[in-house]
């Protein structure tokens, strides 16, 4: 089981929202960088950060906070997301010491992007699905781009993707528990496709591997993470 901690970024601090929405935020720390020790501590392998601004702004806004925790956690395993929308910002956070970037919009929008940025990129890239039933959203939530979350997951697993984020709109930040039905229907399709691809569902909002789990900033603070 590999629980991943995870940590949303807005102006710099620790913050949950409720259903992704930017002006329903609450702040559980204003030192991710403490908070992130926090986690490496209770013995964390794996951090993953959102920048909740930059999935909005279209780029990095918090990429200085990303960077000190990569500086004061060399040995940890992170994953980015959050206004990832070319080589450049991908390259720019690889070499910071991120070990994984996640693709939202810009993988939805333009899918050939994610199949060059996993032959550039190989082990690197994940994409994250936000769906809301069934239909995933773009440009942080705020709008539904008409693409069923099963057939994107299918297309990008072919891309060679190292592993899919899928997040249940709904349930984000309501604490109320995991949309069962959806996330075993994604599952189910990659079985019944002939892939294996490793897949995380979000719990409440966090995702969660099905091969393990995810939790985030604390132990009760469900994630709303678009990307």
């Amino acid at each position: 089981m590999l629980l991943i901690p995870a940590i949303d970024l807005k102006d710099g601090h620790c913050v949950r929202l409720r259903q992704g929405r930017m002006e329903e935020s609450t702040v559980f720390s204003e030192d991710p960088v403490e908070m992130a020790g926090r986690w490496v501590e209770a013995g964390a392998r794996r951090l993953h950060i959102v920048d909740l601004n930059g999935a909005f702004a279209g780029e990095p806004v918090n990429a200085d906070v990303i960077n000190r925790i990569c500086e004061a956690f060399p040995e940890l395993s992170i994953q980015v997301g959050g206004g990832i929308r070319s080589e450049e910002t991908i390259q720019t956070y690889l070499d910071a010491g991120v070990n994984f970037v996640i693709l939202g919009t810009r993988a939805v929008n333009a899918p050939h992007f994610v199949s060059d940025v996993c032959m550039e990129f190989p082990g690197h890239i994940i994409v994250g699905l936000d769906a809301k039933d069934g239909d995933v959203a773009v440009d942080g939530w705020s709008k539904l781009s008409g693409h069923n979350v099963v057939d994107l997951a299918k297309r990008f697993e072919d891309d060679g993707v190292e592993a899919i984020i899928y997040t249940d709109i709904a349930r984000d930040g309501m604490l109320n528990g995991v949309n069962v039905e959806a996330t075993v229907k994604l599952a189910q399709s990659d079985q019944h496709s002939g892939h294996r691809l490793r897949r995380h569902h979000q719990y409440g909002g966090y995702s969660r591997p099905l091969h393990g789990t995810r939790e985030g900033h604390h132990r009760r603070h469900h994630r709303s993470r678009p990307l």
